[in-house]
Parts: structure tokens; sequence; C-alpha cells
């Protein structure tokens, strides 16, 4: 039998192939954009995609994870809870589609773009498609299919990034060239940016077609009891999810409201923000990664005896890949600031503080398991609750007086104050011995060389690069060193 963290880690390196090479490929359209567009244009797509990343939680439900748990569980049959979880999908969806196709116009103009109405029943059809497709994707997950998983992934991604191409480069530049011609009748200079919602749909389309075994075989009698438990249980990991993209994303649709200048300029800010948040996608895909994974893989071990300690080296595992991630990408942000226009590099120094603020944002997800795995979620929804207030109290603090240098503050005081809360909580109801001291010493360590680096870059006559190698082969050196003879023992089980 395949080591349960070899398994991890092998499932994590599918689900990150698909994540990384996917979304690297999906992360080429940033410099696409930020040099085919201009910043208050850019600041369009951040600010609708930052208002689906709070419908999405939504209009999911927290499904997934109650299907996690319950299927675990063994007490109902696995179709049947599938079924369940489809039939509320598929519900609620269709009727937040028709509602926004039925008031696009006041609910643009509302949102201070009129005339755009059609921006909104695109990015809602996105909404309801990506909610159907998440219940097949969990299924896949749950039956260890991450391979299947993986292409579905890569598919929708290429067709997405194909599309963005075809509109915004070939269609766009025949359109100068000729309006008349074949493929510049494709171009309208109207919708513009909007290219990039209407490849997201049609990519979104694709990967529902895709999924098809997944849903059309989940339909079934949908059990009320089966049903009140499963909502009972997953209801609070909305709360959860909510809170959690309004420290993720609250900032991308409140920097226009909360920044000084005119409406113009602020979506400028916005875009430059969104832009470089952009570059901390390494991390952020390493914790999606991760995260498929390990959801269904906590449940799973639970009934291990074992499981705690096992839980324990996850944790400083992880924290030794976050830390390098954000060695690499701090230490070579020179290098890295080509992937945005330079309109958009004047927000380079946010980028380390968000790439900290994902490693705590990850440390959390490693934490959560206390409230899952003790069917606490309400108790998970509160810490959730206390972030989100703390986002959103520094935001409206700090983003008048700092712009959006004070927003990348408030994501890392955010992430630190649910740490805290999350590990205090956890050591009473689900106690794990996770190993602090080497947490916190990788922590001080990866902090500690990126303060240093300038200083030996001066030291070696400017020669920035060789600082950065030496900074991460010396960061390399101590984990082997203090975690060396454990990785070679992991290797070899």
């Amino acid at each position: 039998m395949l080591n349960p963290l070899r398994r991890l880690a092998s499932q994590t390196a599918i689900y990150g192939l698909s994540s990384v090479v996917g979304r690297f490929l999906n992360y080429l359209l940033v410099p696409l954009l930020t040099y085919s567009f201009a910043p208050a244009d850019y600041g369009v797509v951040a600010e609708f995609y930052a208002y689906m990343g709070f419908l999405a939680v939504l209009l999911t439900f927290g499904l997934e994870t109650g299907y996690f748990r319950f299927r675990a569980q063994g007490e109902w049959p696995h179709q049947r809870i599938y079924a369940n979880v489809l039939g509320v999908l598929l519900l609620a969806n269709g009727l937040f589609l028709l509602a926004v196709v039925l008031w696009r116009d006041p609910l643009a103009a509302l949102l201070r773009h009129p005339g755009h109405g059609d921006y909104l029943w695109w990015c809602a059809a996105i909404l309801a498609l990506d909610a159907l497709g998440a219940a097949a994707f969990a299924r896949l997950r749950a039956e260890e299919r991450a391979l299947r998983f993986a292409l579905v992934k890569l598919i929708e991604i290429g067709a997405n990034i194909g599309l963005t191409v075809f509109f915004v480069v070939l269609c766009r530049a025949a359109f100068e060239r000729d309006a008349g011609s074949a493929l510049g009748q494709w171009w309208n200079p109207e919708i513009g940016i909007g290219y990039v919602f209407l490849a997201n749909l049609a990519a979104s389309a694709l990967k529902f077609a895709l999924l098809a075994p997944q849903w059309l075989r989940g339909f079934g009698r949908i059990d009320p009891a089966l049903l009140a438990r499963l909502l009972r249980y997953s209801l609070p990991m909305v709360v959860i999810g909510f809170a959690g993209i309004v420290n993720e994303m609250l900032d991308r649709a409140a920097l226009k409201y909360l920044l000084p200048g005119d409406p113009e300029s602020n979506l400028a800010q916005l875009g430059i923000y969104s832009a470089c948040y952009k570059l901390s996608i390494l991390m952020a895909l390493f914790i999606q990664a991760f995260r498929y994974a390990g959801e269904p893989f906590f449940f799973s071990q639970a009934q291990r005896a074992d499981a705690r300690s096992l839980y324990a080296l996850v944790m400083t595992w992880f924290v030794i890949c976050c830390m390098l991630i954000f060695l690499v990408v701090t230490l070579y942000l020179d290098l890295f600031q080509y992937f945005v226009g330079p309109a958009y590099r004047e927000g380079l120094p946010v980028v380390p503080i968000l790439l900290l603020a994902g490693v705590l944002l990850g440390i959390q997800v490693n934490l959560s398991i206390w409230y899952k795995l003790s069917d606490r979620t309400l108790l998970g929804a509160g810490v959730a609750l206390i972030g989100a207030l703390v986002t959103v109290a520094l935001l409206w603090w700090w983003v008048p007086l700092y712009g959006y240098v004070g927003a990348a503050w408030a994501h890392l005081a955010c992430y630190t104050t649910m740490v805290l809360l999350s590990w205090l909580l956890g050591r009473r109801f689900y106690p794990v011995p996770y190993e602090l001291g080497r947490i916190l010493g990788y922590l001080a360590l990866g902090v500690g060389l990126v303060l240093a680096h300038p200083s030996l870059s001066a030291w070696l006559g400017g020669a920035s690069a060789l600082a950065g190698a030496l900074c991460i082969g010396l960061y390399l050196a101590m984990v082997a060193l203090a975690d060396g003879r454990r990785l070679r023992r992991f290797a070899r089980n």
C-alpha cells in the first residue's frame, strides 16, 4: 500500500501540474492584457472577477466539503449524496442566472458600468457552469481520479487562452487593418475588454461538456433527511468561504470606492494592484494544488491512530515549500516584473507582502482540519468572520491613507489573525502536535534572508542574481541540515 504521505505528494503533484502548467499558461494572459489595455481597462476585469469570487462561494453552498465528509462517513451510498448535491446546485444556479439575465441593465448601472449589462450575464453564466462543474470535480477528487481532473482543467484553460488570443490579438489586429475582413468582423471595439469574459464563458461551457459523464450520472432521488443534514454541515462552510473571499478579493472589489481619486484613476490603480497581485501566482498555485489533494486526504486519514502526527508532518513540509516559493519570487522580482507591462510596475513593492500573506493562508488551510474533523464548522465560520472583519476594518482605514499598499498589509494582518485563532481553537477541540519551533524557524529564516539580500547584493558589487542564489542555497542547506534525514526516510517508505 502506498505510503499516505507519498500518496498526498503524488496527488498534489498531479493537481499541481494541471494548476501550475495550466494557470501558468493562463498567467501569460497577464502580459498580453497589460501590454494591450490601459490600467483602467484591466481594472474592469479585476473588479468583475472579484465580484465573481464572492458569488462563486455562495453558489456552491459549501457542498464540496459536505460531499467529502458524508462520503467518508459511509452512512449513505455515494451516488445518493452526489445526487442531492447536484440537485441543489442545479436549481439554485438556474434561478440565479435567470435573475441576472432579467435585471442585467439595472445591475450594471448600480455597479457604475452603464451600458455593459452583457458583462453581467456573461459572468453569471460562467458562475453557473463553474458551480455545476465544481460538483463533478469534487467527485473526481473523491475518487482520486486526479489525471482526468487535470486533463479537463488543462483543456479548459487552453481554450480560454486560445480564445482570448484569438479575440484580443488576431481579431483586433485584423479590425485595425480592415474592419470588414473575415477576422476583423469578430472584433467589436464597444465590447473591448469584455472579450476576456466571452473567452472564459466559452471555455467554461467546454469544461461543462467534458464533465458530462460525471454530472449526467449524478441525477437521482432527493433524500430530504440526507439533504437537511448535508446542508446543516455545509452551509457554515459558505460563511467560511465567503469570509475567505472577503479576505482574498474584497480589496479588488472595493479599491475603486475607497481610493481618494476620481473613478478613472481609481480603476487604473486597481488595474496596477491586480496585475502585481498576479506575480504571487506561484504561491497561489501551490496552495490550490495542496487544497485539492489535501482536503480528501485529511478526511481519508482521520481514522488512523497516528493521523494527528501525520497532519503535523504535512504542515512542516508545507511551510518549507511555501517559504522556498516566497524566496524565489521575492529575490528574483526584478525578472518576474517583466510579466506585467511597464505602466503597472510601480506596484511591485506589494508582491513580497502578498506572498507572505499567501504563506499564512496556506497554514490556515492546514489548520482548518480542527473544525472540519470535529464537525465544529460554526466555530470555523466564526474564525473566518473575525478575519473578514479585520480585512474590512483595515481596508477602510489603510487604503485611503496608503493606497493599494494598505490593501496588501490588510491581507497579511487578516491571515495572521486567523492563523492565531485557528491554532488556539485547534489546541482545544482537535489538538495536533504541530512542530512550532521548526515552522517559526523557517518563517523567520525566509524573511531574514529577504531582508539580508540587498546588503549581500551590495557586498557582491550589485550582483543581485548571485546574492539571490546564495540566499536560496543557504535556505536549502538549512532545510537539509534540519530535516534532510526525515525527508530521506520519507522517500524510502
